[in-house]
């Protein structure tokens, strides 16, 4: 396998990893706000609520309900960029482990 297959290979591990994440974070947002994500401005502009768990927190934080907004107090959102480096500092961790 070459080193950009490896790669490729690597960054879909991960992305995939995220989007379970990324829906668990959003199915118990949903139900934690009883679907109330977005804000007036948001449903007015037609933002999709999906849109708000990922990218930056000023937009995610400019359209998102105050419910939502009160939700991640107790569970933040996690970006991608974030999610990737926990994520590959698991698996170095893993990998110096064995």
């Amino acid at each position: 396998m070459s080193v950009i297959s490896e790669a490729f290979a690597v960054w879909r591990e991960c992305r995939e990893a995220f989007d379970g994440v990324l829906h668990s974070a959003y199915t118990r947002a949903e139900i934690a706000t009883n679907g109330a994500l977005l804000n007036d401005r948001g449903r007015r502009r037609g933002i999709d609520a999906v849109s708000l768990f990922m990218g930056p927190a000023v937009r995610a934080y400019a359209y998102a309900s105050p419910e939502l907004v009160e939700h991640w107090e107790e569970f933040p959102r996690v970006t991608y960029a974030e999610f990737e480096r926990q994520w590959v500092a698991v698996q170095e961790e893993e990998r110096w482990a064995s």
